[in-house]
């Protein structure tokens, strides 16, 4: 029996909470196809929808390329860093779901924090912090040590993310209506946003179920809105947002011993991204006190570019920068990359980690 010749050298997938984009591309880093898709995460949909929704993409992605549509496997290597990849449970069903589809010839599953941290990069090792709806981190030292972080909100201990930053806004709005809180903007512009009167009449909405918790995420970028035009009450929030970042980086810098190196630690998610230059030089301040020699960065390119750059670091290349320069490049030129409307191992072993426990 012939066995078939993966159409693609490499498939890569960064499956967000509200989206999921994927590259397919040649060994030597030409982009052949970046599509965006809605959601795969098994947290937002059942399971088996998200992967025919993957599946669906993949054939886009082949017939944009010029290849054969429904090839299974569709590429020889396959990185898929999914949101929701956090627990050995998760992974260990995730795995399992995406081998007996047999989407590439050898591949990885990684949490989509491993994606920001290889895009923020040149090296494979680094620090990477995602603040989207919630907070997550992930470290890699030189040798190929872990340090991961539990990441499951409040029962995990995090106060970052954007559903953090709209609860504390909605706080900061009730406490001000009512006199425990100093004046702030939010307290017009929190029940604004919802389309009602008065912050009591938001709190009396999530009380009565009329509004869904996760609702209060929308707040977030009222609340960095606020902060940039000088509320104070906003300003704290950020403030106390980016001592959450700098404990995350803290905490996998300690544990990998990488104080005395020139780390460079991504931050990653709509959060970071907007949370304005009072936040960067705050997170960047607290770092360099940690390691004095790393260097904040802020993630410009799409995070499928690292789970692209994943897959290329486990193929054989001759002129490896070359590839590099050309993957990222092509990801950057995508239509989705400017805005436009496109919109463990999976079957075989990836590079051996070793995942340092909290302790350390």
């Amino acid at each position: 029996m012939t066995e078939t010749r993966p159409p693609a050298a490499i498939l890569a997938v960064d499956g967000g909470n509200s989206k999921v984009d994927l590259v397919l591309a040649a060994a030597d880093g030409t982009v052949l196809a970046c599509l965006r898709g809605p959601t795969v995460s098994h947290q937002q949909i059942p399971l088996e929808e998200g992967l025919e929704r993957l599946e669906s993409l993949i054939d886009r992605a082949l017939a944009e390329a010029g290849l054969a549509v429904g090839v299974r496997p569709a590429a020889a290597y396959g990185v898929f860093c999914l949101a929701g990849a956090d627990s050995p449970t998760d992974e260990r069903m995730l795995d399992s779901a995406l081998a007996a589809r047999h989407l590439t010839a050898h591949g990885m599953l990684r949490n989509d924090a491993f994606a920001a941290l290889r895009a923020g990069t040149d090296r494979t090792w680094g620090v990477a912090i995602i603040g989207g709806a919630g907070i997550n981190a992930v470290g890699v030292a030189p040798n190929g040590d872990v340090a991961r972080f539990a990441a499951l909100g409040r029962i995990s201990g995090d106060k970052g993310g954007g559903e953090e930053v709209g609860w504390q806004g909605l706080a900061a709005a009730a406490r001000a209506r009512d006199g425990r809180g100093g004046p702030t903007t939010l307290e017009r512009l929190v029940p604004e946003y919802f389309g009602l009167a008065t912050p009591e009449d938001v709190t009396n909405a999530f009380y009565a179920d009329l509004l869904a918790e996760d609702a209060v995420r929308g707040l977030a970028p009222i609340v960095l809105g606020a902060a940039h035009a000088g509320d104070a009450e906003a300003q704290a929030i950020v403030a106390s947002m980016a001592d959450e970042v700098i404990a995350f980086a803290a905490g996998a810098i300690r544990r990998l011993d990488l104080s005395s190196t020139d780390v460079v630690v991504t931050l990653a998610g709509s959060i970071m991204r907007n949370a304005g230059p009072a936040f960067q030089s705050r997170v960047e301040s607290g770092v360099r006190s940690i390691a004095p020699a790393a260097t904040v960065v802020t993630l410009d390119a799409l995070p499928v570019t690292g789970a692209a750059l994943l897959a290329l670091d486990q193929l054989e290349i001759v002129d490896r920068p070359a590839a590099e320069t050309r993957l990222r490049g092509g990801i950057a030129a995508s239509s989705i990359a400017s805005g436009g409307a496109a919109a463990g191992a999976v079957t075989g072993a990836g590079p051996a980690e070793r995942i340092l426990p909290p302790g350390t």
